[in-house]
């Protein structure tokens, strides 16, 4: 067997099995965004977190948690447009560092008389960190699904064309 009957053969073998590295990025990328959310939930200093902002990014993580969940399911199926989603998704991840944690990051709040920075460096970093590898490994999965889905596509019509 050539390099060339392999090749064939790997890629006839999408047909039956499922696009289970670009669905398991994308549960990676919903662990890091938990680990952002949880990381900033938790935080209460002074009233700075009680306003619409936290409410709204609480429906957003719902919906992202939403999304990226049904976009793995796609792309468990090589369905190119889940990519497309998750391209959406991956890069609002990246946004999401000018909001809320940046905003946080930069604002001071009296606590007990004394100002006091609302979110200090570390946890910065960390809601960065949380937030970029969500969106990279996003990113990851959709180029992942494409390449994939293009191949199996021109696999099928390959084998079509035989037939006919």
């Amino acid at each position: 067997m050539n390099m060339d009957d392999e090749k064939v053969i790997a890629r006839d073998r999408m047909r039956f099995i499922r696009n289970s590295r670009s669905a398991v990025l994308c549960y990676f990328g919903i662990l890091f965004d938990v680990f952002y959310f949880v990381n900033l939930y938790q935080s209460d200093v002074g009233t700075y977190y009680y306003n619409y902002n936290i409410g709204l990014s609480v429906i957003y993580n719902l919906l992202f948690l939403l999304i990226v969940f049904l976009c793995s399911e796609g792309v468990k199926n090589y369905v190119t447009s889940y990519s497309y989603a998750l391209i959406v998704a991956g890069v609002m991840q990246f946004v999401r560092i000018t909001q809320i944690p940046m905003k946080a990051h930069n604002a001071m709040v009296m606590v007990n008389g004394a100002e006091t920075k609302v979110m200090g460096d570390g946890q910065f970093m960390w809601q960065c960190i949380f937030l970029v590898v969500s969106g990279v490994l996003l990113l990851a999965s959709a180029l992942i699904n494409i390449k994939k889905s293009t191949e199996l596509n021109a696999h099928l019509k390959e084998l079509e064309a035989k037939k006919a």
